[in-house]
């Protein structure tokens, strides 16, 4: 369930302030809250102090945004191979690797432009890619690509990186944040 906006101060604010709420929170309080938050009843036997924990979780999720499909799908996975308390069977620990796409420390929101053919060409970094030209991307090489119509190397291609011989000349894109 990501998060299409920013948050607003005053909306982080009233985050802040449930939160805090929830640390004063007897057991049937954080029922009932669990209740508001979830529409059904907590787990039996789970201890106040990890509902209190779930339902921050929660009400963060809901305003900043939760896990992204690849982490939740991952997670999921963990759980299944796990089995019922956290057993495997053959008690070996389970490794899942999650994919982590490669910004090279772009940062979403983030403008990349380079002037190709005499047109000046504007890449968005986003949470899930690139975009440019009304598409997204899973990398800078393809939007170079697209732009050119021949393969590149995406950050050299936007002046993020020097050419690995003769030395190449830095700086022939822009970046602005």
């Amino acid at each position: 369930m990501a998060r299409t906006q920013p948050i607003l101060g005053s909306e982080a604010d009233h985050v802040s302030a449930l939160l805090d709420a929830l640390a004063g929170m007897d057991a049937a309080a954080l029922e009932r809250r669990w209740r508001q938050v979830f529409g059904a009843a907590p787990p039996p036997g789970l201890p106040p102090a990890l509902r209190a924990r779930v339902i921050a979780y929660r009400l963060q999720a809901l305003a900043y945004g939760d896990l992204d499909r690849d982490t939740a799908r991952a997670l999921e996975r963990l759980a299944q191979a796990r089995g019922p308390r956290g057993q495997s069977g053959d008690d070996m620990p389970i490794r899942v690797s999650v994919p982590v796409p490669d910004r090279r420390g772009h940062t979403p929101g983030v403008t990349l432009s380079r002037e190709w053919a005499g047109v000046m060409h504007t890449v968005h970094v986003l949470d899930a890619g690139y975009a440019w030209n009304g598409a997204t991307y899973d990398s800078l090489s393809r939007v170079a690509q697209a732009i050119t119509g021949t393969k590149w190397n995406g950050p050299r291609f936007f002046g993020l990186r020097a050419k690995t011989t003769g030395g190449g000349e830095l700086g022939v894109g822009r970046v602005e944040a």
